[in-house]
């Protein structure tokens, strides 16, 4: 059974639940939207991924969707933590970024925390060979991004096929019998962190997604604009079936965006947007100049661990901070913390420009404790900026962006 959302509701002309619409998901002018299917949120076939050990994490390989009609399997490292008799983990599901494939080590840190993990490998490759020189897998379904195949059948695409390998990879953890499947969520980390934000308009059985680096709006500003641009109608196309914008709004689970002022990839106006346009909460950890990558970079965030522990662990929540209300060169925002904070910090830029190429300079910022308030003076000639909040652990959360028009003096 076809079933339709409202079109005021998206920013194409329809959604269709369960496939697409073959009247007008193939044609350029009026393409449909993803939606997860019925095969999508069932627990996938495995078979066994011969040749493939890793300390403390299971290889499998699961059935994906067909490509170019013909089935596809998918590698994925599955770990789950020791647990007491009769004990369910929380779990997570990890999206690999550009050039990446399942990593176990990434599996293992999470599995050190005490959830179940699952990293799969969203390109049809398997975790043999070198960093972006993965060997293939003889079943893989396609590989990474490319925006010149945008006019193939929708379903055929590497976009498609990374975001159902995603929901496949939730159905499955939360299959496992050692697993909550009340208690997961999910992050990505650059390209991961792009289609989990996908992901989170289409599977509304997660708890909650942390994107790293990764966001929406990038037809608007993104390392790809003019890629996508040049590529006139083959990149229109591209933007109006895979921009996370138009999938961000339709998910409600609480977010954890985290990325670096001065990201190459994911410029901060792009990410703005992105949060504002995502339905439910949304929290930022904005840090100057975060390094884009995986290991400690994009993996190693403590902010996702405490925001996920928050979620489905009953740990403390991240503090929240408000909108930054402006009164000439004085700033200030209001939080909310279960316990007194460690401090906080303005972070401001004089540039115009680029994003990535703006000098992000930082200041202090007042902490108030009794009336949990944050207020800086903001130095003449800022462009735009920011607070960042940092509790006793050093985590950090910061609020939205603000320009400015003119500074008092």
């Amino acid at each position: 059974m076809t079933s339709f959302l409202p079109r005021a509701a998206l920013l194409t002309t329809c959604l269709l639940l369960g496939s697409w619409n073959t009247s007008t998901a193939q044609t350029p002018e009026a393409p449909g939207l993803m939606r997860a299917t019925p095969e999508m949120l069932t627990a996938p076939r495995t078979y066994p991924a011969e040749g493939f050990s890793a300390e403390g994490v299971e290889a499998v390989f699961y059935e994906g969707m067909p490509w170019k009609g013909k089935p596809t399997r998918v590698f994925a490292w599955i770990g789950v933590p020791k647990l007491a008799p009769g004990e369910k983990a929380p779990g997570i599901v990890l999206v690999h970024g550009g050039g990446g494939t399942a990593f176990d080590g990434w599996v293992r840190l999470w599995t050190s925390r005490g959830y179940a993990a699952i990293a799969m490998d969203t390109c049809g490759t398997v975790p043999r060979g070198s960093y972006g020189k993965w060997e293939r897998h003889d079943a893989g379904g396609p590989p990474g991004n490319d925006f010149k195949t945008s006019m193939a059948p929708a379903a055929d695409q590497w976009n498609y096929h990374a975001v159902a390998d995603a929901v496949l990879a939730h159905s499955l953890l939360r299959s496992r019998p050692e697993v909550d499947p009340d208690r997961i969520g999910l992050t990505g980390i650059s390209w991961g962190g792009y289609l989990a934000c996908i992901v989170s308009g289409l599977d509304d059985r997660l708890k909650f997604v942390a994107p790293v680096y990764g966001c929406g709006f990038l037809g608007e500003n993104s390392v790809w604009k003019p890629e996508i641009d040049k590529l006139g109608e083959k990149g229109r196309r591209w933007l109006a079936l895979w921009d996370p914008s138009h999938y961000l709004p339709l998910g409600k689970a609480p977010k954890l965006w985290v990325t670096g002022t001065n990201d190459f990839a994911y410029p901060l106006d792009s990410l703005q947007k992105s949060t504002r346009a995502a339905g439910g909460a949304s929290t930022l950890c904005v840090r100057l100049r975060m390094p884009h990558g995986h290991g400690p970079a994009g993996e190693g965030p403590e902010e996702i661990h405490a925001f996920a522990d928050a979620i489905v662990k009953g740990g403390h929540a991240l503090p929240e901070v408000s909108t930054i209300v402006r009164d000439g060169p004085t700033i200030r925002a209001a939080f909310a913390a279960s316990s007194p904070v460690a401090g906080a910090q303005l972070l401001y830029t004089k540039a115009d420009g680029p994003w990535p190429d703006r000098l992000w300079e930082t200041a202090e910022a007042r902490v108030d404790q009794t009336t949990r308030t944050i207020d800086a003076r903001l130095p003449a000639g800022a462009t735009t900026y920011f607070l960042n909040l940092v509790d006793p652990q050093g985590l950090v959360v910061s609020t939205q962006l603000r320009r400015v028009e003119k500074v008092d003096e």
